[in-house]
């Protein structure tokens, strides 16, 4: 009898953590990153930099080269790819684009991103971000969505 009242405990223990892990997954705040911090890299820098004066001068084929084929630009209905110097251009998202660029980039998940309140809040944030990612050895510009 005492063996039983025991067993029953200890799968009532084993049920009640396991309910605890699942819940402390869930708060998990802001992504972590899984690349190292590239701010401070030479090729990033200078991805970046070449990425902004193309934006600055609205140069679509330079930005065309910079960014992954399946680049996404909106969230809701999810866009990618072919149409996104269309949709700029009819929200007018040219300067939102160029402020975000010019902020900080910080690591999150496999990105670099900006601004790095992003990565801090996660899912939280809401507002204009970038993504940068390393593609086959080179930086990509990956997206540029709002919620």
């Amino acid at each position: 009898m005492i063996l039983r009242l025991c067993f029953f405990l200890f799968v009532a223990l084993a049920v009640c953590s396991c309910e605890n892990l699942d819940k402390q997954k869930k708060k998990k705040k802001a992504p972590r990153p899984t690349i190292e911090d590239a701010s401070n890299d030479v090729n990033f820098q200078a991805f970046l930099g070449r990425l902004r004066k193309a934006v600055a001068a609205h140069d679509v084929q330079m930005l065309a080269s910079m960014m992954t084929p399946d680049f996404g630009y909106r969230l809701e209905p999810p866009g990618e790819g072919e149409g996104v110097f269309q949709y700029w251009d009819e929200k007018g998202i040219w300067k939102e684009l160029e402020l975000v660029l010019n902020d900080r980039f910080v690591p999150s998940e496999n990105y670099m991103v900006a601004p790095p309140q992003f990565a801090m809040q996660g899912t939280d944030y809401h507002g204009y971000r970038a993504g940068i990612a390393m593609v086959n050895g080179s930086w990509k510009f990956a997206y540029f969505v709002t919620d």
